[in-house]
């Protein structure tokens, strides 16, 4: 119920955004956005820590209770209502979309437990494909009113945005997946020390994706999904090349701060990008899409990582864990660099 909640609420914020500032401003505006995202980012590691070390890890799920209570007076009384340009909702094609990414989610994250091979996850990945195919043939050719206009993606400021955002997370949350984990069991820190110590990494898009949107307005997005995405891969590329027997906190930090300014960059160029891209009547539609897509990769970021850790090491020792750790980190600073290939044929500044 808590990700239905999330899953509603998220795609809206950016459509609001797109609503209430004109399209020269709106850089400034989701820059801020990110900021405030940010903001979440640095804060979940360190309360989640202090909640784990002092309560129990369940009450990281009940943070968001009073923060949902308090916030729906506000949204009922200071958000504008706004309405799309369907006339109907496209039951089938919704009622496919979801079978299809759940069934390509439930794959990597059962995987790494019952293994690739297994008849649930090769289950998952048929229907999860197969739902897939059947949504695009619907959207084309049988849908009154298609809740996602396939025609979209042939802009490639749409298509390549979404495809960046897609390698983006899949890097950020696998090598997130890895990193909170190196803290604890490679370098013996606590909870609350581990995510006191990731700040350095996730305290950058509160100070950078600001300045980073507000800049867009003026060069364009493609520069800022380039040269973070181009960050991102460096920061943990330096970061997996450092991971040894012996490392320490202090050799971490500057790769970790290069990472936090790519993400930082890209967070407001990528959302910046793929609603600009659309009629502002379908900007709720592009979010939508984005965020499905973003979560997507975060998914398999997750558990390509974990598999690829698997493979080399293990949780027996924290040199076993080391022997893991790095080269599941390779492969997230492989994804973000994929991620500055697909960024090139980004359009330039219009």
């Amino acid at each position: 119920m808590q990700g239905a909640g999330a899953a509603v609420l998220l795609p809206l914020t950016l459509t609001l955004i797109s609503e209430a500032f004109p399209a020269e401003k709106r850089g400034m505006a989701i820059g801020v956005w990110g900021g405030v995202t940010g903001l979440g980012v640095v804060a979940g590691p360190v309360l989640g820590g202090a909640v784990t070390e002092g309560l129990s890890w369940q009450w990281i799920f009940w943070l968001n209770v009073p923060i949902g209570i308090a916030m729906m007076p506000l949204a009922a009384t200071k958000l504008r209502e706004s309405y799309g340009t369907r006339p109907q909702l496209d039951l089938v094609g919704l009622v496919l979309a979801a079978v299809g990414l759940t069934g390509l989610a439930w794959a990597p994250v059962r995987a790494p437990e019952v293994g690739w091979g297994s008849v649930e996850v090769l289950a998952a990945l048929v229907v999860g494909t197969v739902s897939v195919a059947a949504f695009l043939g619907w959207e084309q050719r049988g849908a009154r009113y298609p809740m996602l206009p396939l025609g979209y993606f042939r802009r490639r400021a749409f298509s390549t945005a979404n495809a960046a955002a897609f390698l983006l997370f899949g890097s950020l949350l696998g090598a997130l997946f890895m990193i909170t984990q190196l803290f604890q069991f490679g370098l013996g820190y606590s909870p609350l020390e581990a995510g006191v110590r990731i700040l350095v990494w996730n305290a950058m898009p509160l100070l950078v994706a600001p300045i980073a949107g507000a800049l867009a307005d003026r060069f364009g997005t493609r520069p800022f999904m380039l040269t973070g995405l181009a960050l991102q891969a460096t920061g943990l590329g330096l970061l997996a090349w450092q991971i040894e027997p012996g490392v320490g906190y202090g050799q971490m930090v500057v790769p970790l701060i290069i990472a936090g300014i790519g993400i930082s960059m890209v967070f407001p160029s990528v959302a910046n990008a793929v609603t600009s891209s659309v009629p502002l009547s379908d900007a709720g539609v592009a979010a939508g899409v984005n965020n499905a897509l973003r979560e997507l990769g975060g998914v398999f970021g997750v558990a390509v990582a974990a598999a690829v850790f698997m493979t080399y090491g293990g949780y027996g020792s924290p040199a076993a864990f080391l022997d893991g750790c790095a080269p599941a980190l390779w492969v997230s600073a492989g994804a973000a660099a994929a991620g500055v290939v697909v960024a090139v044929f980004a359009p330039g500044r219009k």
